[in-house]
């Protein structure tokens, strides 16, 4: 997928202001429109002009765009990294359908901006419900295994007097349910944007994502782990501590084992009805043959055992 800089697009400055923005776009528009321009790329510049103003005329999709800064050009092969849009708080809704691959893969899909519909707000009178609003956050698994309040900062874009995007930021106490996943939204009533005419406040919907790290993954409820063993153990069986959400628990190897196996402890993943299992993954590490004395045990071990764990991978 390649990068699309929609400043280059419309041709104004990455720090140009909303009416600058918008008069940039109705400019281009008239050039491009498709039953009007005699340009032979008349319908393909309409539309990604279209696509440009679509995000750099929403505070929201602009300050989250931004993000990417200048490193990137035009035509680079791009991916967005991982919960780029992490404490962004929006107020949902896509629009602008049937864009590129890259609008779609920056504010389609299941993140904030495609967020409209869960919890709209109320029109029907003057005293109408306020907008619900939306953010992901990022929370560790131990806060997710435990439960507990923790704190959190988001950001909201908003324009300023002279038409430039702010950050507005506010900080959060959130209560995070025990067992909660990836995925689950957190509900805090009162937090969207003020109604109109002294109505009640929209809701804010909090979309939980974890950290990455390390040692854990999270699948569900099932937690995914790596253990390293050395290769008596794996041959002879042995017991070993194996580190988990809730402490360090012993892990029987069984005699035989293969790199790969993976070993279930039961309930050990994220609490829950039913709560999730702990795998670990064995994975076969073999020493060193860093002295003389080495060399030679794993000479004697070759001319032992005459084990070709490739025979079967070359058998016709």
């Amino acid at each position: 997928m390649q990068f699309k800089d929609y400043y280059q697009v419309l041709g104004v400055a990455r720090d140009a202001g909303h009416d600058d923005i918008k008069r940039a776009y109705r400019k281009l528009a008239r050039k491009y429109h498709p039953d009007v321009s005699k340009e032979p790329d008349a319908e393909a510049r309409f539309k990604e002009v279209g696509e440009a103003y679509e995000v750099l005329k929403d505070p929201e999709k602009r300050a989250a765009y931004d993000q990417f800064g200048e490193q990137w050009r035009a035509g680079q092969e791009f991916r967005p990294p991982p919960d780029w849009d992490a404490g962004f708080e929006f107020r949902g809704g896509l629009g602008g359908a049937g864009f590129s691959e890259f609008f779609e893969a920056l504010f389609g899909g299941a993140g904030p901006f495609a967020a409209a519909g869960q919890a709209g707000a109320a029109r029907g009178g003057f005293r109408a419900k306020g907008e619900d609003h939306h953010a992901k956050i990022l929370i560790s698994l131990e806060d997710a295994y435990r439960g507990g309040t923790r704190s959190v900062r988001l950001q909201m874009p908003e324009l300023d007097a002279q038409g430039q995007v702010a950050l507005k930021q506010r900080t959060l106490n959130v209560s995070i349910p025990k067992g909660i996943v990836a995925g689950q939204q957190i509900r805090l009533s009162g937090q969207g944007a003020p109604g109109p005419g002294g109505g009640p406040a929209g809701d804010l919907y909090l979309e939980i994502e974890f950290e990455p790290q390390r040692r854990f993954r999270a699948e569900g409820r099932d937690i995914y782990a790596v253990l390293p063993v050395t290769p008596w153990e794996a041959a002879l069986g042995a017991r070993i501590p194996v580190a988990t959400l809730g402490g360090t628990v012993e892990v029987s190897v069984p005699a035989g084992a293969q790199s790969g196996q993976k070993l279930r402890l039961k309930g050990r993943g994220l609490p829950g009805k039913p709560s999730g299992d702990h795998y670990v993954e064995l994975r076969m590490v073999t020493p060193p043959a860093s002295d003389a004395s080495a060399r030679e045990l794993y000479r004697r071990m070759a001319k032992q055992f005459r084990f070709d764990p490739r025979r079967q991978t070359m058998a016709s």
